[in-house]
């Protein structure tokens, strides 16, 4: 599961990260504790020039056929191997898929019981050795209700974890090397969705840390939340 990530790269950062440009991206700040059904920055190829571009998108993905946009609630992750066969994203697997940025992502490891015979929760930040910037794989969806605007949302693919990420959950997000970024947003051929890049990342690329439990509350958004604990 992923359900809460930091984004602290500068827009200047992400327009050189992804090949954009920064005069064509709108505006938006960096978040340290981007949580579900918030609006956030993906990168999807641009329906009129094919290029990469920036799009403002709610976290928790509502089909095109979806009756109620409370559907993007259970909708925020998408497992790597079922995503072809589930009605809610095998189209957008086909044909809209994207990239999420993040410097980091977070996931509670549960510990023992506390005193009251609850299980406790150990939050870790988990970003690359080096410091870069990654994308985690993302799928988007444009929904249209009978009355208002479009919405469109994304969700983001999870896969098996790798060993530095198994001792802390049973998942994690699935997060595309740079060299695989346009084969993973190119729609090439809708029946073969380039599915065998949903695969875990490698472990030796990544580092853990504990953080603050402030970071369980989405009213927390600040650098500190990054800081080790």
């Amino acid at each position: 599961m992923c359900g809460r990530f930091a984004r602290r790269s500068t827009q200047q950062v992400l327009a050189d990260w992804f090949g954009v440009e920064l005069e064509d991206m709108p505006w938006f700040a960096p978040s340290y504790n981007v949580a579900p059904q918030s609006v956030q920055p993906v990168v999807r190829l641009s329906r009129d020039s094919g290029n990469r571009e920036f799009a403002l998108m709610r976290w928790g993905l509502v089909p095109f056929w979806a009756k109620d946009a409370k559907f993007g609630y259970s909708t925020i992750n998408a497992r790597a191997e079922e995503a072809a066969a589930k009605p809610a994203y095998r189209e957008a697997l086909k044909k809209r898929r994207c990239l999420a940025p993040a410097d980091a992502f977070y996931e509670w490891q549960r510990g023992d019981n506390d005193k009251k015979g609850k299980k406790t929760k150990r939050p870790f930040a988990i970003a690359l050795k080096s410091g870069e910037p990654y994308a985690l794989a993302g799928l988007w969806e444009h929904w249209q209700p009978k009355e208002g605007a479009a919405l469109e949302t994304f969700t983001i693919l999870t896969t098996d974890p790798n060993a530095l990420m198994e001792p802390i959950h049973n998942r994690m997000p699935v997060i595309l090397e740079p060299r695989d970024y346009s084969r993973w947003l190119d729609p090439g051929d809708p029946a073969r969705p380039p599915v065998d890049l949903l695969r875990p990342f490698p472990a030796e690329k990544m580092v853990a840390w504990p953080v603050s439990d402030r970071v369980g509350n989405v009213r927390n958004n600040d650098p500190q939340l990054l800081e080790q604990f």
